[in-house]
């Protein structure tokens, strides 16, 4: 997004010599017309939450064709990419290798053949890498990782698959769910722990609550009514912008930082490295 994001963000890898960025699309709720459809914005952000580039969707398209431009604007160097299911597409696959980054993508459904290959393994023969407990949200959830070698797949120098197990039970009405959630990776065994590869699947989702929640709760963004052209991209720079700085100054909360940055107007000078 800006360059002195994008350096702070290549001085703090994810792992052992990786980056982790997530790529996610979100609509604008207020951009809708009577004639048009949401206007909607592909980012990627770091893992730790700066916001490296975005791009504005084509009208009549989806966010597939505006992946490999939004990421052109990015050093892929040692990093490794995250996106959910829509973008487990050859071609992205194909043009993140070529770049020189490794990718971690879901795999559903709507790629049948694969999704059913990687699901029929003997899952209950291999063995867990990595097993996490957590209780949060009125609910206790455990996580269950597992990796399998595997030499040949149908998608771009795939190495891996992954199977992520998740049992969350609800403490107020005691229902238990389980899902399975099925990945492949083009990092090769050995190059990560389980430990590692787990926290960069569930640090995907960060793009959620650390960028789209915070445009929507913080900036009222999807209140807003500008849908004209190419101004709804515009108009989320500013706060791309605001979110990156705050996260790297160490906040972790951007209602209270803005707060706190308007006081005097020195401070977001002095927050963007203008004044000392």
């Amino acid at each position: 997004m800006t360059a002195a994001a994008a350096s702070v963000a290549r001085a703090t890898p994810a792992g052992p010599g990786l980056r982790a960025i997530a790529v996610d699309g979100k609509a604008l709720r207020g951009s809708r017309t009577a004639t048009t459809t949401y206007v909607t914005l592909l980012a990627a952000m770091d893992h730790t939450g700066t916001v490296l580039a975005q791009r504005q969707v084509a009208g009549k398209s989806n966010e597939i064709p505006a992946f490999a431009p939004l990421l052109d604007t990015i050093d892929l160097t040692d990093t490794v990419i995250t996106a959910d299911a829509l973008h487990t597409q050859h071609a992205h696959g194909a043009y993140l290798r070529e770049r020189g980054a490794h990718y971690i993508a879901q795999v559903k459904a709507n790629h049948p053949g694969l999704f059913n290959r990687v699901r029929r393994l003997p899952w209950r023969d291999i063995a867990l890498d990595h097993c996490e407990r957590t209780r949060a949200h009125h609910r206790h959830e455990i996580r269950r990782l597992k990796t399998a070698a595997f030499a040949h797949i149908d998608y771009p120098q795939a190495r891996q698959v992954l199977q992520v197990v998740r049992r969350r039970q609800d403490f107020t009405s005691g229902k238990l769910t389980i899902e399975r959630v099925y990945l492949i990776t083009s990092l090769p065994p050995g190059a990560v722990n389980g430990t590692q590869l787990a926290a960069w699947i569930r640090g995907h989702w960060k793009i959620e609550n650390l960028l789209h929640h915070v445009r929507d709760r913080t900036f009222r963004e999807d209140d807003s009514k500008i849908h004209t052209g190419r101004l709804p991209r515009v108009m989320t720079g500013p706060r791309n912008l605001a979110i990156s700085v705050h996260r790297q100054d160490g906040h972790t909360n951007i209602a209270t930082a803005l707060r706190e940055t308007a006081r005097e107007w020195n401070r977001p000078l002095t927050a963007l490295g203008l004044t000392g």
